[in-house]
């Protein structure tokens, strides 16, 4: 439970009374009590108002809405207001401003805009954050502390060259380790002196973002921008439980956002919240999967969903409004795969600036009369009824996906073999062929315990870090199955290739040698040919993006290319491993493939789908101390029949019993436990 001051489903979002006058406020009391609102977030982006000037303070304004919405039944999420500098900071400190990938020194604006390693932003920072604790260390209507907001954004300027020439001394020790990770004999590059290694952006090894002369350097830098932003919160962090040790504290990821390592955050937080914000079109397995990622960050540990939109975005291109019924169906998606929390951005919407289009709960119009707040009412009376029934609920998942940021740095930053390769799509491929099957799957990282799999998939795992092989062999030698795919175990955590044939490291648990990689032009495919049948694989399957010439070097062939020159040679082979089997497969292929494949694996451990349902139908469960709660998420807009099997269900939103088989309604949710009958 996050802060067992309000045991139940948290349900609200952030608020923004600073940007309305006091007669707005009253109706604000009003609207939330009739949607269910017990918790808003404040202050997140208060700091100008907070701190007029360098040397005073003014918390007025903050005291009374506090008190306000604690006297009306509204807890508060408080964020520290540090996710965009005052202005006569920018004025009067010029470190505090970001230089760009261009090299360009930033002017006041925007927000993320401050330098991770300004020693004015980290002094000020920290001083608000801790000002903040003495104030309202002792207030009852305190749930948990934000710091910031959303962080992102990398910095080029000259504190961040400095500060990442001491991050490499603190890394590498010598100049000598430097120049060997870095590989700096090409072309010339060997650095002489510590002031000799520049920032990589636009003005030095990089171009177009993620293209690099060395990707060495590049990479280093994206950890050590990362673990700037990070040490900006655990500053803040540090200020708040030396006051308040007993409130937990959190800041909000942004999902698969690719400029930070989440799985290092995580381990810095108490509790996981993430912001949501799929598109109309997004596959609502992607949803799924980027929910479970976030569970993983903590070992399963239940999450904080602490944005998502009520009706409509501002920022992508094609803004749509959430048809009726889906915010309610996407809320509890995020339930159904850990959330202990349903919140939104925004509680009423703002009347100017660029997030003057982005949905409220409260509309435009100011009243109760609109289809989106008769639907977040509806949905705040349900959690309130659910009350702590599902409360640190967790998955029961026997299946694991291994997913690392570093990683996806590495295969960003390659130069080849071909740009069509995407890490986070390959990664969901085999997330949605396993969604498919309603078969429970967690995310995980390079790091975590295996032992509790029966079946991980590594797809794409480009870079083996030092100790994985051996945890692989371990977890595939104790009767595990390990699946890996095409450009995997290619180099090590400097980005430097490990020598004696691909797949490097993980060549023994295998059983073969990949020759060649051979990268397919857009719209070109191969075929992946069955040998007879082999659980539920047969016949031919197309394939794509990059073909890996392998050699079985023990392994079972289970599939042959079936055209180009390298015809007839391996495509998916087997590999026994002490008691484990250890599956390689060498292309991109078509989803049946995939489906078929993991249902094959899934089947020889005994892994069966949560509950029959069809396509359209997400199934997935949580488990609380011993009972079973089963999520039925209908993503059509028809009515669908699911199958129950011989279980007796309750569901919960309803009171009604279930059994044998049930019509979930277009864009339905039924949440049914296992009454053990």
């Amino acid at each position: 439970m996050i802060n067992p001051k309000l045991p139940k489903m948290w349900y609200g979002g952030d608020y923004n009374p600073e940007q309305w006058e006091a007669d707005v406020w009253q109706e604000d009391d009003r609207m939330f009590k009739l949607a269910g609102i017990d918790v808003a977030t404040v202050n997140v982006f208060s700091w100008a108002l907070n701190q007029p000037n360098e040397d005073s303070y003014d918390f007025a304004w903050l005291d009374e809405t506090i008190d306000r919405l604690y006297k009306n039944g509204v807890y508060v999420c408080l964020a520290t207001s540090t996710g965009a500098h005052p202005a006569w900071m920018a004025r009067k400190y010029p470190d505090v401003l970001r230089v760009d990938y261009e090299g360009r020194k930033r002017r006041f604006g925007g927000r993320h805009n401050s330098c991770p390693n300004s020693p004015t932003y980290r002094t000020y920072s920290t001083r608000i954050a801790r000002k903040l604790a003495e104030r309202y260390q002792a207030h009852p209507a305190v749930l948990i502390w934000h710091v910031s907001n959303e962080y992102g954004g990398y910095c080029y300027c000259d504190n961040c060259a400095s500060a990442f020439r001491t991050w490499l001394q603190q890394r590498y020790s010598t100049l000598e380790a430097v120049n060997q990770a870095w590989n700096t004999r090409f072309w010339g590059h060997t650095f002489y002196d510590w002031e000799d290694i520049v920032v990589p952006n636009a003005l030095s090894e990089e171009w177009s973002g993620n293209r690099t002369n060395f990707q060495g350097i590049s990479l280093d830098y994206r950890r050590f921008q990362s673990d700037s932003l990070l040490d900006c919160y655990k500053l803040e962090r540090d200020e708040l439980k030396k006051i308040t040790p007993d409130i937990p504290i959190t800041t909000n990821l942004m999902g698969f956002y690719p400029e930070l390592d989440y799985f290092k955050w995580a381990k810095e937080m108490d509790v996981v919240s993430w912001d949501n914000y799929p598109s109309l079109d997004t596959p609502y397995s992607h949803t799924a999967m980027t929910h479970a990622l976030m569970r993983g960050l903590k070992g399963g540990q239940p999450f904080m969903l602490m944005e998502q939109t009520p009706s409509v975005q501002n920022w992508q291109p094609y803004n749509s409004a959430k048809r009726p019924g889906v915010m309610r169906l996407w809320s509890y998606q995020a339930v159904a795969h850990g959330a202990d929390t349903v919140m939104f951005f925004q509680l009423r919407r703002s009347m100017g600036a660029c997030e003057k289009y982005h949905g409220a709960v409260i509309e435009h119009v100011g009243h109760e009369h609109t289809r989106v707040f008769r639907e977040c009412a509806e949905l705040g009376k349900e959690l309130q009824q659910l009350g702590d029934k599902l409360l640190d609920a967790r998955s029961d998942a026997r299946v694991a996906i291994i997913y690392d940021w570093e990683n996806r740095w590495g295969i960003e930053l390659s130069s080849g073999p071909s740009i069509a390769l995407n890490y986070v799509n390959e990664v969901h491929k085999y997330y949605d062929a396993l969604h498919q099957l309603h078969i429970q799957t967690d995310m995980v990282s390079v790091e975590d315990d295996l032992s509790q799999y029966d079946v991980v998939v590594a797809p794409v795992m480009y870079m083996s870090k030092q100790g994985f092989a051996e945890r692989v062999e371990g977890f595939v030698s104790q009767g595990g199955t390990f699946l890996t795919t095409f450009f995997s175990g290619i180099v090590n955590e400097n980005d430097l290739v490990t020598l004696g044939g691909y797949p490097g490291e993980l060549r023994k648990v295998l059983g073969i040698w990949a020759e060649e990689i051979d990268a397919l032009l857009p719209g070109t495919q191969n075929q992946m040919v069955i040998r007879g049948r082999q659980g539920r694989l047969e016949g031919d399957y197309d394939c794509g993006i990059l073909c890996d010439v392998i050699h079985a070097e023990g392994a079972e062939v289970v599939a042959e290319y079936g055209s180009d020159y390298y015809q007839g040679t391996p495509s998916l082979t087997v590999n026994t491993f002490g008691q484990g089997k250890a599956w390689y497969v060498a292309s991109s292929p078509e989803p049946k493939f995939l489906k078929d494949l993991m249902q094959t694996i899934c089947e020889a451990h005994g892994i069966e789908s949560v509950l029959d349902a069809p396509v359209g139908v997400e199934v997935t469960r949580r488990v609380k101390s011993g009972t079973a709660y089963t999520f039925v998420l209908n993503h059509t807009a028809n009515p669908q029949e699911v199958s129950l099997g011989e279980s007796v269900y309750v569901d919960l939103l309803t009171g009604k019993e279930e059994r044998e088989r049930c019509i979930i309604p277009g864009r339905g949710v039924m949440i049914l436990e296992d009454t053990g009958n």
